[in-house]
C-alpha cells in the first residue's frame, strides 16, 4: 500500500505537466460588421443580419472580435447565435450606446474568467472619453476565456482604432498592447480588430517589432495555409480593387501556430456581409 502511495506521488506532477502542455483548436473570426446606416439602402444591417450570423456558424468560429456593432445588432446576432455569448459596452456610454467592439465566443466551449473594457484615450478608464486627435470613441473589449476540457487559459482582446486621427491611432495601439501585456499575464494573447492602418504603416509596425515587449504576429503572414486576398475594406463593392484596402487583423502572440488562415467572401447567398470581408484564422495553442 505504502508503495502505491509513493507511486501515486511520484505520477502527479506527470499529471499536471500533461494537462498543461494539451493543445487546443480555436478558431477566431475578425468581423467589422458595419453599423445599421439608413444611407446602405439594400445592404443596411435588416438585409444582411442573417448571412452575418451565418457566417460565424458556417466558419465554426469559438472566439469573433467585431467591430460597429450598436446594441440592437448585437441583439439581432445573440438572437441568430444561441450557443455565443457577447461580451462588452457601447463606447459613447460605458452602456449600451454608441458602437461596441464585442467579443463573442462560444459559451460551450469556454468560461468566461475575467474581462473589460477600457477607452483608447488618456483616461482609459474613463467612458465615453475619446483619445488624443481621434474623431470618434474608441475601445477595447478583452476576455480571459478558460477552455472548459483542457482548463488552458488564453486571453482575448478586440478594438477599432480611429479612422481619422493618426495619433489616436498610434496613441491607441500602444496602450492596447500595454494593456494587453498587464492583463494576460503571460497567457496566450490574441488581438482582433479593425486597425484602420495597412500593413506598412508606423500602426502595424508597431505591433509587429521585435523591440516591443508585448511583440505579435500576424496571423495571416505566419500561416502555414492562407489565401491571396490582398483587401478586406470593399465599401459594399463601390471600390475598385486597386483602391481597396488590407486594414481588419488577428495578430497572435509567440507560441501560437496558425494552421489556417483567410478572407471571408464579400457576400452569402448573394447578399453583401458587411462593407469589410470577415477574416478568420485558425489556432493552434500549446
Amino acid at each position: 500500500m505504502r508503495k502505491l502511495f509513493y507511486l501515486a506521488l511520484c505520477m502527479l506532477p506527470l499529471l499536471f505537466v500533461s494537462c498543461e502542455e494539451k493543445e487546443i483548436k480555436v478558431n477566431v473570426m475578425s468581423f467589422n460588421i458595419r453599423l445599421d446606416h439608413t444611407g446602405d439602402s439594400l445592404n443596411q444591417w435588416p438585409y444582411r443580419k442573417d448571412v452575418a450570423a451565418q457566417i460565424v456558424k458556417d466558419q465554426q468560429i469559438d472566439i469573433m472580435g467585431t467591430q460597429e456593432v450598436m446594441h440592437h445588432q448585437l441583439t439581432d446576432l445573440l438572437e441568430r447565435l444561441p450557443d455565443y455569448k457577447a461580451i462588452g459596452v457601447g463606447r459613447a456610454d460605458g452602456k449600451e450606446k454608441g458602437e461596441y467592439s464585442a467579443i463573442f465566443y462560444k459559451k460551450d466551449r469556454f468560461d468566461e474568467v475575467e474581462s473589460g473594457t477600457f477607452w483608447l484615450s488618456e483616461t482609459p478608464e474613463v467612458a465615453g472619453s475619446k483619445g488624443w486627435d481621434g474623431a470618434c470613441e474608441r475601445v477595447a473589449t478583452w476576455a480571459v476565456l478558460k477552455d472548459k476540457e483542457s482548463g488552458k487559459q488564453l486571453f482575448a482582446i478586440n478594438t477599432h482604432l480611429d479612422h481619422v486621427g493618426k495619433v489616436a491611432r498610434q496613441e491607441g495601439v500602444t496602450l492596447l498592447l500595454t494593456r494587453a501585456k498587464e492583463l494576460s499575464k503571460g497567457l496566450p494573447v490574441i488581438v482582433t480588430g479593425d486597425f484602420n492602418a495597412k500593413h506598412e504603416s508606423d500602426v502595424i509596425r508597431h505591433v509587429l517589432d521585435e523591440e516591443n515587449p508585448m511583440q505579435m504576429f500576424d496571423s495571416r503572414a505566419i500561416a502555414t495555409s492562407k489565401d491571396n486576398a490582398e483587401w478586406t475594406f470593399h465599401d459594399f463593392g463601390r471600390l475598385p480593387e486597386s483602391k481597396r484596402s488590407y486594414i481588419d487583423y488577428i495578430f497572435v502572440s509567440k507560441g501560437i501556430t496558425v494552421d489556417e488562415y483567410s478572407v471571408m467572401p464579400e457576400k452569402l447567398n448573394d447578399i453583401y456581409l458587411s462593407d469589410h470581408c470577415p477574416i478568420v484564422a485558425k489556432l493552434t495553442i500549446k
